[in-house]
């Protein structure tokens, strides 16, 4: 219940976006999706943290490498100074990239967190249910900043999630959720990178102390 009440707060925050929209200033509107991005990103650490208290000795060693992220196709700034230089419209659309690309494995994610061969595996599927809230919240809010923007800011590169299984034995059932949970969390950081260097520039701000 607590969480179905959770969702209702989100989904009703952005309806109220949504209805206010055109009497919101781009700053503002910046400044809620870089909060999204914030609580996004917080949660997939928490989450990794949660993982990296039962995971099995050989797992770090099993794990394949950050390059094997789906993700990993798309062209983005490595770090915050490379962000500097990118285009609002880049950035933004960046963003929404990833943030489309994670639809199908965070469904993926909440079918297996039930079942996850790990203690705190109730605890794992809230997470990733609320990790599917925010990141439809953030979606939604990403959409209508981008309608404030303009149409050269709404090119989204589509990028395709080919993993459907984890594997059939506990230890890679729990090496590939972790695989999939330190991706994510990698690609929430440069969402919340992305949006926050976008949010100083809609508030004048210099990019590079924020």
């Amino acid at each position: 219940m607590a969480r179905r009440s959770q969702g209702t707060k989100l989904h009703l925050a952005v309806l109220c976006l949504v209805v206010s929209c055109h009497a919101i200033g781009l700053s503002d509107l910046m400044e809620r999706a870089s909060q999204r991005s914030d609580k996004l990103h917080s949660l997939s650490t928490s989450l990794n943290k949660d993982l990296d208290s039962h995971f099995p000795p050989m797992g770090r060693v099993m794990m394949p490498r950050p390059s094997m992220c789906h993700t990993s196709s798309l062209q983005i700034p490595k770090d915050k100074e490379q962000a500097l230089r990118v285009s609002e419209n880049e950035l933004i659309s960046l963003a929404r990239s990833l943030l489309l690309a994670w639809n199908d494995p965070l469904l993926l994610l909440s079918s297996e967190a039930p079942t996850l061969p790990h203690p705190s595996n109730g605890d794992i599927s809230s997470k990733i249910r609320e990790l599917q809230d925010y990141s439809k919240s953030l979606g939604d809010g990403l959409d209508i900043l981008v309608n404030k923007m303009g149409p050269s800011s709404q090119y989204i590169s589509s990028i395709p999630f080919k993993g459907g299984d984890l594997g059939n034995d506990k230890t890679s059932r729990l090496i590939n959720f972790h695989f999939l949970m330190s991706c994510f969390r990698r690609d929430s950081h440069k969402i919340d990178s992305f949006l926050k260097v976008l949010r100083c520039r809609a508030t004048k701000m210099r990019p590079e102390t924020c």
